[in-house]
């Protein structure tokens, strides 16, 4: 075990998703406008005289996260310019907020998976984690630089200005592990209240860290700061971690002195590097905007926000374990892909009803296997034909209703796995109904025991020499028999019912 400790800070940017800019009227294409310099105009250029006026959805956002992270929303708020100077922020200034940001005193409970853990081990033992969230506030984006071969950096402003929101949390991570949690989980609640798509890849969710070590027993904040900046996926994040960690636990041990400083990653490399020294509150000079009035929420406002919250991810997850008994892994898989979840739904009450319908032939057991029977198919086999053929669930064919259907007669035994698969696949392609598919290829399952009769006694008088091998207690024979009758039913015959029969005609 090491004598050093690691404490984590996690600095979260979020794009948010309004029609418009924050303090100007152009179209927010989040910075993924094709066409440079293309949603541009006085205001997010920083042309002299120019007067912003603030985005009241940007402001409803963020208020919204802030609620759904338990947060105390500042009864007023205010914006402040951040002076610096760089090629991508024309003003000379950004504005953002200082002393008193939007929400405040937040947390986020996250469960992690145990070191030694693998991530398919249903078994697998987790830990809770309650993560403070010290503030959100509400700024503006920067523009895009571009940098050339030969050393020339253009510019783009379509992504200046465009509104972004900041979360800070308190310095309570400890590890690369429950720092890739924290993030994941806040992607999720970003999409879940609909503010932002938080793609990672393509710069709409930016996340830093700021690691630092202490010898055990220390005050946790006793040891110096180093930030990892700008890092673009979730794996980047525990990483970069890791290893900066392991950097800095390297430089104490051989009585070396670590830097304040702000630090990239190298995915290629795999390592941290420098990148600049880290600057203080200080030197950027806040200072509240000349420009704008300090803005109030009142108690309806926020409480109205509060109504409108949606079901949130920590909330999903509990009400799929204990209305459908799913294994967690498959209902994490639900709750993170918010879309499939949604078909699950739609499918499990088309299921629910017929399971009523059925009255007191289905008990609770029955009940979990038909949910679950339906988790499988949804989350392996459609979800496998879904991402070969690139297609999201929007695009998908399938209405919940007859995909229903199929589980329905699979749970039934009207058809054996085989068909499924096939019928699945051809409801994929042509969004069929099922029972029209099984009719036109003949894939119903043979059950009756009268129309299997006849065709076990062919297979058992032409294969004397496996009933006699069975017979004298080689067990793998009866599996050959099986084929046998598979076989000539061309895999329609029931596998318990001709299992049955077998067994009674060779005793």
């Amino acid at each position: 075990m090491s004598k050093y400790q690691p404490t984590i800070g996690m600095e979260i940017h979020v794009e948010l998703a309004t029609k418009s800019k924050m303090f100007c009227g152009c179209k927010n294409g989040m910075g993924l406008e094709k066409e440079p310099n293309k949603n541009i105009c006085p205001v997010c250029t920083g042309q002299p005289g120019a007067t912003p006026v603030p985005n009241k959805q940007a402001v409803e956002f963020v208020a919204k996260a802030g609620l759904a992270l338990e947060c105390q929303i500042t009864p007023e708020s205010k914006f402040d310019r951040k002076n610096y100077f760089y090629p991508d922020l024309p003003k000379g200034y950004q504005i953002s907020q200082f002393d008193l940001p939007i929400c405040r005193d937040g947390k986020l409970k996250i469960r992690v998976r145990k070191d030694g853990e693998e991530k398919g081990n249903n078994q697998a033992k987790t830990y809770g984690k309650t993560v403070g969230i010290h503030r959100i506030h509400l700024e503006e984006d920067t523009a895009k630089l571009s940098h050339g071969h030969s050393g020339e950096s253009l510019v783009d402003f379509n992504r200046s200005s465009v509104p972004l929101m900041e979360l800070v949390s308190e310095p309570d991570i400890t590890s690369a592990k429950e720092a890739k949690k924290f993030s994941e989980e806040l992607q999720l609640i970003f999409r879940y209240i609909g503010i932002s798509p938080a793609d990672m890849e393509k710069g709409q969710m930016r996340c830093e860290a700021n690691v630092s070590l202490h010898k055990e027993g220390e005050d946790i904040l006793a040891g110096t700061k180093v930030e990892l900046k700008n890092i673009n996926s979730f794996r980047a994040i525990e990483k970069g971690i890791e290893y900066e960690i392991e950097r800095q636990t390297e430089m104490l041990d051989n009585g070396e002195k670590v830097i304040q400083e702000t630090r990239g990653w190298d995915e290629h490399k795999g390592e941290t590097f420098s990148q600049r020294k880290k600057e203080n509150a200080d030197d950027y000079r806040y200072f509240p905007d000349p420009d704008l009035q300090p803005f109030t929420f009142s108690k309806d406002y926020i409480q109205g926000l509060m109504n409108k919250l949606p079901e949130l991810p920590r909330e999903r997850r509990l009400r799929f374990q204990e209305e459908y008994d799913l294994l967690p892994e498959n209902v994490e898989t639900l709750v993170t892909n918010k879309d499939l979840g949604n078909y699950f739904e739609e499918v499990s009450s088309e299921l629910t009803e017929w399971l009523a319908c059925e009255g007191e032939k289905v008990d609770e057991k029955a009940k979990t296997k038909v949910y679950r029977l339906a988790n499988s198919y949804l989350i392996t086999n459609l979800a496998k034909l879904m991402s070969d053929d690139g297609i999201e669930m929007d695009q998908l064919k399938i209405t919940a209703e007859n995909f229903a259907e199929l589980i329905k007669m699979i749970h039934k035994n009207e058809i054996n796995s085989s068909a499924a698969q096939t019928v699945l696949e051809e409801m994929f392609k042509t969004g069929g109904d099922p029972s029209h598919i099984v009719d036109e290829k003949d894939l119903k399952q043979v059950s009756d025991t009268g129309e299997l009769d006849n065709i076990v006694d062919v297979i058992l008088k032409d294969n004397p020499s496996a009933v006699e091998d069975y017979k004298a207690g080689k067990e793998n024979s009866i599996k050959f028999l099986m084929g046998q009758v598979m076989k000539e039913t061309k895999g329609k015959a029931n596998p318990p019912v001709v299992m049955e029969l077998l067994k009674n005609k060779m005793k």
